[in-house]
């Protein structure tokens, strides 16, 4: 990857990959291969034309690939096929079948089809109409990358074992530990209990607080998911008075919100899991 795409956004450089996607697809699909059949077979079995003593076979080269061209741009143009390259390259990045959970899966998948919904929304209309839609299919793509991470954050916390098992067992240490300290007569040993009492109860407080996280995480996801549908139905019946009204900015708004509430669950999750305490 060039220093220029590195420097793009995750959105850009999806664009850029369906842009490529179409133009492959433009040459792959069977239009075009039946064109260049076609073209072939004329050429070498029909290299002249009775009525048209001036036909050469090569000419049906030069026909075949004007065909062939016309049909690319037409694809290339068309904004239905760059949305459904946008779509499923979106699909592979986020793709359901990446979570485990299948509470969460379900949600992801939801939000999938709400986001194909507004698509095909987007290449019914024209001019300004579908750049503001453009523009709020993007903010959604953004929140559904903010769904997806979330529900992965949410998987690593069902499958370690370890932390499972710290929730359950850390609590029963930190009371051993302070049963041993008001027996402990030695002032080195309660010195070194009271250290111990600390960092355990530093580890206890970082895993109720991720546990804590994952109660949140999941109460967001399912009001994002009734977030995510209620615009999904507002943008159905918005027109082209609502463009520039302050519904059409209190929706964006309302996406932002959501955008930034899953980024900060994410941070304050990443935040809690990655602490040395939390490891000890």
């Amino acid at each position: 990857m060039s220093e220029r795409d590195e420097q793009k956004t995750p959105r850009e450089q999806l664009h850029d990959q369906a842009a490529r996607a179409v133009l492959a697809d433009a040459f792959f699909r069977w239009e075009s291969a039946a064109t260049i059949a076609l073209t072939m077979l004329l050429a070498f079995f029909l290299p002249t034309l009775p009525f048209f003593p001036w036909w050469q076979w090569w000419m049906w080269i030069v026909l075949g690939a004007v065909a062939e061209g016309a049909l690319v741009v037409a694809h290339i143009t068309d904004p239905k096929s760059s949305q459904q390259a946008v779509a499923r390259l979106f699909r592979q990045e986020f793709n359901p079948t990446d979570i485990k959970n299948t509470v969460s899966r379900g949600r992801l998948e939801k939000a999938l089809e709400y986001r194909d919904g507004i698509a095909a929304l987007v290449v019914q209309q024209s001019g300004a109409m579908r750049l503001s839609l453009q523009q709020t299919l993007d903010e959604v793509d953004d929140w559904i990358a903010q769904i997806h991470r979330l529900a992965r954050r949410m998987d690593n916390f069902d499958e370690n074992a370890i932390l499972g098992s710290d929730l359950k067992t850390v609590p029963n240490d930190l009371r051993n530990l302070h049963r041993r300290l008001e027996a402990e007569k030695s002032p080195t040993v309660r010195a070194e209990l009271e250290d111990a009492i600390q960092i355990k109860e530093q580890q206890l407080r970082n895993l109720n607080a991720l546990a804590d996280n994952m109660k949140r995480a999941e109460i967001q996801l399912e009001n994002t998911m009734a977030a995510l549908g209620t615009l999904y139905a507002q943008v159905q019946v918005i027109d082209s008075k609502d463009l520039d009204s302050a519904r059409a900015r209190r929706l964006r708004e309302e996406i932002q919100d959501e955008v930034t509430g899953l980024q900060d669950t994410i941070l304050a999750m990443d935040e809690v899991y990655s602490s040395k305490r939390l490891r000890d």
